[in-house]
């Protein structure tokens, strides 16, 4: 009987030699440019309390929480009345104590409550580690994913804000990715939600407009009224969603508009500010105000921030935000926070999409030593021994078969540089080097050999 072909679950994936390899250059990327700007890396575990992770990111996010089965008779634990309803939330609740995290700002919420007295306030920290989602598998989006996040607690300045644009900034032009950053402000959008006359469903408000990149306006309305909403209010928000023009524009359109809400002032004079402040240094990035940016995350309160491609079509590759009191959840109130999470897994694509990865990113070996033999392989091997102390990459083909097969091992490996070491090589004391690229080939002294290897060709020897 044939077995079933070997497979992994749809929205993961397994990482080669090459892909690894340009995944770890742009998480060298990222983490320099943290550490650049005073960020501490930390880790969390994988899997968190259900407790922990449940009601922090609406109840769209909740339905994506990965919830992991209790160790034992787990089934004991609900009755045959709930299994005979069929309600699988409150099964959940009954048969899962654990579930994999979702994100890595709440996880750092509740490490930083845990560990409050250990910590020097404001914490800047940096984390890059895999999250869960039980999201449909599409382009750019994946149910296991790698997110790289930078977090300021402890301080409302919006110099924090002002930063963490810089910090993308500088990430994105490293990576050569061309990028427009957009901005919003939680409180415009309860300021919105009063202006319409429903300041208690600023959650449905937010989760509906928050899609319009993806379903189009008429679909975004239509969402609106599905939940309730009145025809009257939808209309109010249609000049907002169509709204045109600049920054400057657009701010003292929502001033008049929100000028009898708090909130909204509010977020309009932050949002002020912060432009201001991200004008101080210039900006390669696009920086814009975007009133249909919601990020339909419960926990933002202040600033919001999504970064998307404009080369290639692909959604958020960064976004985060400011959320007050994240913290008060798990018992530590008035400790803001500001944060934003890079999407290695979408910037991977768009790097592959627009050939953006550096040759330099996909190669391992830099150096092979053909093998001809026991004596000539027993001479390349001190050669070797000195070009890893010199810091180079290299390695012997282990057997002595044909030299065409071990060329093949170089070219299918991306190995730049062939030593060959004969009779007379040997008895000369100087190796053979070909640039697999060029085809070019030189006799040299070892001496030589890491100066040629560092320098990529030939034109200076």
């Amino acid at each position: 009987m044939a077995k079933d072909k070997p497979g992994i679950p749809k929205g993961t994936r397994d990482f080669g030699p090459l892909e690894v390899a340009r995944r770890e250059w742009i998480f060298s990327i990222i983490r320099k440019v943290f550490q650049l700007h005073g960020y501490r890396p930390i880790e969390t575990p994988a899997m968190e309390n259900l407790s922990t992770l449940m009601g922090k990111y609406g109840e769209e996010g909740d339905r994506l929480i990965f919830r992991i089965l209790n160790s034992g008779d787990f089934a004991a634990k609900a009755s045959d009345d709930d299994w005979k309803r069929k309600d699988s939330q409150r099964l959940s609740s009954q048969l899962c104590d654990r579930a994999l995290r979702y994100d890595l700002t709440v996880p750092f919420a509740r490490y930083v409550v845990q560990y409050q007295h250990e910590i020097a306030f404001p914490f800047k920290r940096f984390q890059m580690q895999p999250v869960w989602r039980a999201d449909r598998p599409q382009k750019g989006r994946y149910r296991e994913f790698m997110q790289c996040d930078a977090d300021v607690i402890g301080s409302d300045s919006l110099h924090n804000e002002a930063e963490l644009i810089r910090i993308i900034d500088e990430v994105f032009a490293a990576l050569g990715i061309r990028v427009d950053v957009r901005l919003n402000n939680r409180k415009v959008l309860a300021g919105l939600a009063g202006y319409m006359g429903h300041e208690d469903r600023l959650t449905d408000i937010t989760v509906a407009i928050d899609k319009i990149d993806k379903i189009g306006l008429e679909a975004v309305n239509r969402e609106l009224l599905e939940r309730g909403l009145p025809q009257e209010a939808v209309d109010k928000l249609q000049p907002v969603l169509l709204m045109k023009g600049g920054s400057p524009e657009k701010l003292d359109f929502l001033a008049g508009l929100l000028a009898h809400s708090e909130a909204g002032r509010k977020g309009v004079e932050e949002l002020r500010e912060l432009f201001g402040l991200a004008s101080v240094t210039p900006l390669g990035c696009g920086l814009e105000l975007d009133l249909t940016l919601a990020r339909g995350l419960n926990y933002y309160t202040g600033a919001i921030i999504e970064v998307k491609a404009r080369d290639v079509s692909m959604g958020s590759i960064c976004g985060g935000g400011r959320y007050d009191d994240l913290t008060g959840i798990f018992g530590l109130s008035g400790v803001s926070g500001v944060g934003v999470s890079f999407g290695a897994d979408r910037i991977y694509d768009v790097l592959m999409e627009c050939g953006g990865f550096p040759e330099s990113a996909g190669g391992f070996t830099q150096v092979l030593a053909l093998n001809f033999g026991d004596q000539e392989a027993r001479f390349c091997i001190p050669v070797l021994d000195a070009l890893r102390a010199e810091g180079i990459s290299c390695e012997l083909y282990p057997e002595a078969v044909k030299v065409r097969k071990q060329m093949q091992y170089a070219d299918k490996n991306r190995i730049p540089f062939v030593l060959m070491a004969g009779e007379e090589e040997m008895g000369s004391g100087r190796l053979s080097v070909k640039n697999m690229r060029t085809g070019e080939q030189l006799t040299l002294p070892p001496g030589d050999i890491p100066g040629l290897v560092r320098d990529g060709s030939f034109r200076n020897f």
